[in-house]
């Protein structure tokens, strides 16, 4: 985290901000580690692990700011980040929340820079792998938005809550992150709620961040997919709660996914062994 605040600092050279640490009842020593440290950040250190929506939610009362940024502390992001995506925000009336382009820690592109809302069909393909094997498919990779070039800007469905930016007045109109979610699908929900207030979100890859993923949890522990397939779970009966013979075909799939994964898991545990 201490790498993500210098970056950070150094991007608000040119603007006025806020900027707000939540932390979820960490046990790694970070409280003492910054006292006295960063001086311009707000550190709000919780008791519990509240999850994602709820600890970002608990600060948006506080804020003044024209854009709202969510980021995870396991980014870098360049010096012009923010002054790029603002300026986007000054010429595009019709845009709610946007992206940037992300890649790894060895610089390989992060396909959920971009996404597309996993409806059923789309879910199938994914679910299947089709995505891997017609990558540039605006049918099979819709998931991944693998019609979409990657260094093109684009209307996209869904942001990452890895870095998302709203403004402030989209902000106000959905309310924060719904807080049925405690980890993964949040972003998913937001992003659909943006789109139903009528705003759009872009994917910019004028700006390229670095995405350290997995200092807040591994794909291949049980919790990962136990949270996953939950808040896939929740998403659809929030959103699929009236359609009465897609709903129950839709939770069966995800029940059944979560089975195969943790089946994979464990002969990839048991080989390991």
């Amino acid at each position: 985290m201490e790498r993500c605040l210098i970056s950070i600092e150094k991007a608000c050279k040119n603007i006025t901000a806020e900027i707000f640490v939540v932390d979820n009842a960490s046990t790694d020593g970070s409280e003492n580690f910054f006292k006295g440290r960063f001086n311009n950040v707000n550190f709000i250190w919780g008791k519990d692990n509240v999850g994602f929506a709820k600890a970002n939610n608990s600060v948006l009362n506080k804020i003044k700011g024209e854009y709202i940024l969510f980021l995870n502390p396991d980014t870098l992001i360049p010096e012009d980040c923010l002054d790029i995506c603002i300026d986007f925000f000054s010429t595009n009336t019709d845009c709610g929340a946007v992206g940037v382009r992300m890649v790894d820690g060895n610089g390989f592109f992060l396909k959920e820079s971009k996404r597309g809302f996993p409806s059923p069909i789309t879910s199938f393909y994914k679910m299947f792998a089709l995505h891997r094997l017609f990558k540039n498919s605006k049918i099979f990779s819709k998931y991944y938005e693998g019609h979409l070039p990657e260094n093109k800007t684009n209307p996209v469905d869904v942001l990452s809550g890895a870095f998302m930016m709203l403004s402030n007045e989209a902000l106000k109109k959905v309310i924060g992150f719904d807080e049925d979610y405690f980890m993964y699908g949040e972003d998913i929900d937001l992003c659909y709620r943006i789109s139903q207030a009528g705003f759009k979100k872009y994917y910019l890859p004028t700006t390229t961040i670095v995405h350290l993923k997995g200092a807040s949890t591994e794909k291949s522990n049980s919790n990962y997919s136990r949270h996953f397939f939950g808040a896939m779970k929740i998403f659809v009966r929030k959103h699929y709660s009236r359609n009465y013979l897609l709903k129950p075909f839709l939770l069966t799939g995800i029940e059944l996914a979560f089975w195969i994964s943790t089946i994979k898991r464990y002969f990839i545990h048991s080989h390991k062994k």
